[in-house]
Parts: C-alpha cells; sequence; structure tokens
C-alpha cells in the first residue's frame, strides 16, 4: 500500500481549506436560492406565509403579461449598446496601444467610471439628462439644438441609457483590448508591413483575429450583465419610465416580488430569464467553437 508523506497530507489540506471557501459561498448563495426560486415558481408564495403550489400556472401567466414581454424587449433593446461599446472600446485601445504622450493619462481616465459605483453614476447621468437645467440639454443648445426630456419622453428613455451603459463599461473592455493589443508579437506586423501590406489588411488579417477571444468573452460577459440591468433603472426611472418604457426584465422582477409581493411569479420570470441567459452563453460558445483564432 502506497503511503503519503506528513507534508503531501498537510499540503492536501490545506489546498481543501483553501478551495472550501468558494464552494461553500457557491451552494450557500448560488446553488441553493436558485434551486428555491425554482420551486418557489410553481408557488403562489408571497414571501412571507405558506407556500402554495400552483403547477405552471405563473408561467402561463407570463405567456399572456404584456408587462413582461415589454420588458423582454427593453431589455433586448438595451443590449444594443453591446456593439457600438465593443467598437469604440476596439477603437480606443488601438489609439491607446501608440508610444504617444498622454496615453497614460487618458488610460486612466476612461477607467475612472467602471471603478465608480453604479448608483452613484446612474444619480450623475439622471442630472445630465435633465430636460431643464442637465448638460446634455445645455450642450445641444448651444449647437441651436432644442434637446427632449430624455428620460421622461418614451422615445428617448432607451436610447439614453445606452448612452449611459456603454460610457461606465467602456473603460473595461478599453482595457481588455488593450492588454490582447500588446500581446501580439511585433514580428507580425513586421512582416506584415515587409510583404507590402496595408493599414486595412494588417488590421483585418492580424489585429482583429489576434483580439477575437477578447472579443468573445466581451460579448458573453455583456450579454450576462445586460440581460440583469437593474440599478441604473431603478436609479434614473424610478417607476420603469413612460409607459413603462424602459423596465427591464429584473426591474419588473424586483416589482413584482418585492414592490407586489408576489415571490412565486417573480420566481418564474427569474427562472426564464436565467434559462434565457444560458441558452445565449451556451449559442456564443458553440459558434465560438466554429470558428478559429488563426490568422489568415
Amino acid at each position: 500500500m502506497k503511503t503519503t508523506s506528513k507534508l503531501y497530507r498537510e499540503e492536501r489540506r490545506n489546498a481543501y481549506l483553501f478551495i472550501a471557501a468558494p464552494v461553500i459561498g457557491f451552494l450557500v448563495f448560488i446553488l441553493v436560492p436558485a434551486l428555491y426560486s425554482i420551486y418557489g415558481s410553481f408557488t403562489n408564495w408571497n414571501g412571507l406565509g405558506q407556500m402554495n403550489f400552483i403547477g405552471l400556472q405563473n408561467y402561463i401567466d407570463l405567456i399572456s403579461d404584456e408587462s413582461f414581454h415589454k420588458s423582454m424587449f427593453n431589455t433586448l433593446f438595451l443590449m444594443l449598446g453591446i456593439p457600438i461599446g465593443i467598437i469604440l472600446a476596439l477603437l480606443l485601445a488601438l489609439g491607446l496601444n501608440r508610444a504617444i504622450f498622454g496615453t497614460q493619462f487618458f488610460r486612466v481616465v476612461y477607467y475612472i467610471p467602471v471603478i465608480s459605483s453604479i448608483a452613484a453614476v446612474a444619480i450623475l447621468w439622471q442630472w445630465a439628462y435633465n430636460g431643464d437645467y442637465g448638460l446634455v440639454n445645455q450642450f445641444l443648445e448651444k449647437l441651436g439644438i432644442d434637446g427632449p426630456s430624455w428620460l421622461m419622453d418614451k422615445d428617448t428613455v432607451k436610447p439614453a441609457l445606452i448612452i449611459m451603459t456603454i460610457w461606465k463599461g467602456l473603460g473595461y473592455s478599453m482595457l481588455l483590448y488593450l492588454a490582447a493589443l500588446q500581446s501580439v508579437p511585433k514580428t507580425y506586423y513586421e512582416a506584415a508591413t515587409l510583404d507590402g501590406a496595408n493599414a486595412f489588411q494588417v488590421f483585418k488579417n492580424i489585429t482583429l483575429p489576434m483580439v477575437k477571444p477578447v472579443t468573445f468573452f466581451i460579448v458573453v460577459t455583456n450579454i450576462i450583465a445586460g440581460a440583469q440591468i437593474f440599478v441604473e433603472v431603478q436609479v434614473m426611472t424610478p417607476t420603469g419610465g413612460p409607459e413603462f418604457s424602459s423596465a427591464t426584465v429584473v426591474f419588473y422582477i424586483w416589482q413584482k416580488a418585492f414592490g407586489n409581493f408576489e415571490m412565486g411569479y417573480g420566481s418564474a420570470m427569474a427562472v426564464v430569464l436565467g434559462l434565457f441567459i444560458f441558452i445565449v452563453t451556451f449559442i456564443q460558445f458553440k459558434l465560438n467553437e466554429k470558428s478559429s483564432f488563426e490568422l489568415d
């Protein structure tokens, strides 16, 4: 029988102790609540009293719930900012990857919103979007444009939220792209230059393929985060915006579960949202498997 040394046993015990914290945290704060929420979605429960099993009734009610449909549409609409943010982040990274004066300063400036409190950022933009004295309309007035009441108009509230979310997350994506660009071997660019490739060909055949793994990561994480957007809507449009035009799925879940004490119905929406995120993420991984990161 093979024996192990005392040092090996101590190292193995310490390894189990190190991984115990995240495992226990996952079980207590993620897995158990998720399973409890799935069960709660089949009940009529106000969060305090008895959970009465009603089968699939909550899910059936979701099919005809216009507010749920609208909140789902709003959530998907706000995700239009994801490709815009990715393009802007890549362009910024390309600019800040150059050895010119001031790049370090601008890297810090663009990253400040990322580490700022989302609630504070939402309040800041709420003031900026004010139709009477907001900075946005003051700037537009200088250009001779009469700005709207951004957060009080159903046609402008979603674009306003998209602009804010892009501004908030731009620095994070930019930093990831910047790290990817700096890891590309310079010999690739030197070889392309010797072969007579122009700037567009270099960007298309070298830069884009080399940053594709980062793009995949940003897309997946942004979709997951975008499907769960809540604080921005809650702070900037506490009622869900005019005609419920800015309410997201998570906002509607919060409204039903903690505002109307319909925990069972809120749990059903949470399960549907979780399935949506899982399916979209699964599709993204499958599409990524079919693509190649090799240079053309």
